[in-house]
């Protein structure tokens, strides 16, 4: 399975959103540097390393943006130590407003 599918098939058990997107942004991300296993590498842009993770869910009513983050982050902790990147996270309860 795709990391994609699997971020999308793990949001969606853990939060049964009104509205999930899940956009790869790793194309975006070409040329960057980042340091791996100690190393300072240039980023090729492929793959699926950055993610951008628009989400509406009732179980995020009533929690700061910052605890909405952190429960996305850790619902997907094991790919985020496995290799992802980085996340966009936009999180929202219904009805409130969203930048898409």
């Amino acid at each position: 399975m795709s990391i994609h599918a699997t971020i999308e098939t793990k949001l969606n058990q853990a939060f049964s959103p009104e509205r999930l997107l899940v956009i790869n942004e790793s194309h975006l991300h070409a040329g960057h540097h980042h340091v791996e296993s100690g190393h300072h590498v240039t980023f090729d842009g492929t793959g699926e390393t950055h993610f951008r993770i628009r989400i509406v869910s009732p179980a995020f009513a009533g929690m700061s943006r910052i605890d909405r983050h952190r429960a996305v982050n850790d619902a997907l902790a094991a790919e985020l130590k496995a290799g992802l990147h980085a996340l966009a996270i936009e999180p929202a309860a219904p009805g409130e407003a969203t930048r898409w």
